[in-house]
């Protein structure tokens, strides 16, 4: 059954209800429009959509399901029959005839930051499990107070939805982010605990009316979904007192790394932390996949509890584990002997200038240090000799004015010569997903048009 709607207390209610029938619960993405929400339910065919007066028309013209129901409607067609069948004497515990550990309970999707998103199949055991370590990961009690503005329907939603209702930690859930709502709920519902990703961090940051909002009752504000941009951090604390704790994990792995919450003596922004509960990680070599020691770079794989079933479509399994179960992340990073993370990019989008590798999260806390830079992405082009190239895409800060030649020259000064950008593209706004990661294939493929 499909999820299509946005943050609301309806959708929890649905979601649970779904799982309680034994069905697995497809998470579509509010933001979706018709093409995306055409690829999702091809790869999954609902039997029924839940959606919202606004989705209608999407669910329809995308033949969506075999079936729908509007939460907006005061007696929506179906809606008493649809629980009956869930439950048709309330209060009993339906007996459900499945296996926790491979029965799919939720598919959310990847990211799609270098393809076309996948389906991502959660079973019972790996949601509850997920929501367990996301609770012991953020230290959360039934005193504490969380906001959920990213979409339930992305993995950060769902793990945020099962740690406060695992804690009985209550939750503030906002349709979508708006930087002066989610300040003002901070003082208004004394929100204890703060989740932020790459450009809620930085709306923040840079809000112009931001000391005259009482954060008082903040733990701390956690960090996920991208590596810390240290300046836009530190900018952030420095105006609240509020400190940054910080996390790691994915789509297809919800929880896989953190600050051990209870030492804020340890805590850094230079690293999402130590692995987490049951949660195996190695690092292995790009090529041959041998594990590597303390202090080499190369990718993140991963096995434990809370991992997923695997991908629709089926053939994206292939490239997805090795042997022994270990799920590849994609990500490229390194640990320090004590078992600290370090990120420092995506396999896909390492940039590869005439056989040397460069990272673009490397050049973009460069440019990020420019004090006419608010965001960025950096991405790679094709080169006739070198094979490619880095170019960037740049969102200068209000009011000023620099040329793309200038962080050339900038980001020159302070890389390898092979790390040089080829360009610099000037925009209103830098394409992220809901998690907060840059669509740097959306931003090459601009690239590309415009040169041809």
């Amino acid at each position: 059954m499909a999820l299509y709607a946005s943050n609301r207390p309806e959708w929890i209610v649905a979601l649970f209800g779904i799982l309680k029938a034994g069905a697995s619960a497809v998470l579509v993405s509010p933001a979706w429009k018709l093409t995306e929400v055409r690829h999702a339910v091809g790869l999954t065919d609902p039997h029924l959509t839940i959606g919202e007066a606004v989705s209608a028309e999407v669910v329809e013209a995308a033949g969506a399901a075999r079936g729908a129901i509007c939460l907006d409607d005061p007696a929506p067609a179906g809606w008493s029959s649809f629980w009956e069948m869930l439950d048709p004497e309330p209060g009993r515990r339906l007996e459900l005839d499945l296996d926790p550990e491979t029965t799919e309970a939720v598919l959310p999707f990847s990211s799609g930051t270098t393809g076309l998103p996948k389906a991502v199949r959660h079973a019972h055991r790996s949601l509850l499990v997920s929501a367990l370590q996301w609770k012991i990961a953020l230290g959360m009690t039934a005193d504490d107070r969380l906001q959920t503005y990213t979409p339930l329907s992305h993995i950060l939603g769902v793990a945020n939805l099962g740690a406060g209702l695992a804690s009985g930690a209550a939750q503030r859930l906002f349709a979508r982010f708006d930087v002066d709502a989610l300040l003002s709920s901070i003082e208004r519902d004394r929100i204890s605990l703060g989740i932020a990703v790459a450009p809620v961090a930085l709306a923040l940051a840079d809000h112009p009316e931001l000391e005259r909002y009482d954060l008082s009752s903040l733990r701390y504000f956690d960090w996920c979904a991208t590596p810390v941009t240290p300046e836009v951090a530190e900018r952030f604390t420095r105006r609240t007192g509020v400190r940054w704790h910080t996390a790691y994990g994915a789509t297809e792995a919800p929880v896989l790394t953190a600050n051990p919450v209870h030492r804020p003596d340890l805590w850094r922004t230079d690293s999402p932390g130590l692995p987490g509960a049951d949660v195996e990680m190695r690092v292995v070599d790009l090529q041959t996949r041998e594990t590597l020691p303390p202090g080499e770079s190369g990718e993140i794989v991963v096995r434990g509890p809370n991992l997923m079933l695997g991908y629709l479509p089926e053939e994206a399994n292939r490239e997805a584990f090795l042997e022994g179960g270990w799920y590849r992340t994609g990500d490229v990073g390194w640990m320090e002997p004590e078992g600290w993370l370090h990120l420092t990019d995506r396999v896909k989008e390492m940039i590869k200038v005439s056989g040397f590798q460069v990272a673009p999260a490397e050049v973009e806390g460069v440019l990020l240090g420019h004090p006419a830079v608010a965001d960025c992405a950096v991405f790679g082009v094709p080169d006739p000799t070198r094979g490619q190239v880095p170019r960037a895409a740049v969102v200068r800060r209000p009011g000023a004015e620099v040329a793309a030649d200038e962080l050339i020259a900038y980001a020159g000064e302070r890389l390898a010569g092979y790390k040089r950008l080829s360009g610099v593209d000037f925009i209103d706004e830098v394409p992220r997903t809901a998690s907060g990661k840059a669509l740097r294939r959306v931003l090459a493929e601009k690239a590309r048009s415009g040169a041809d």
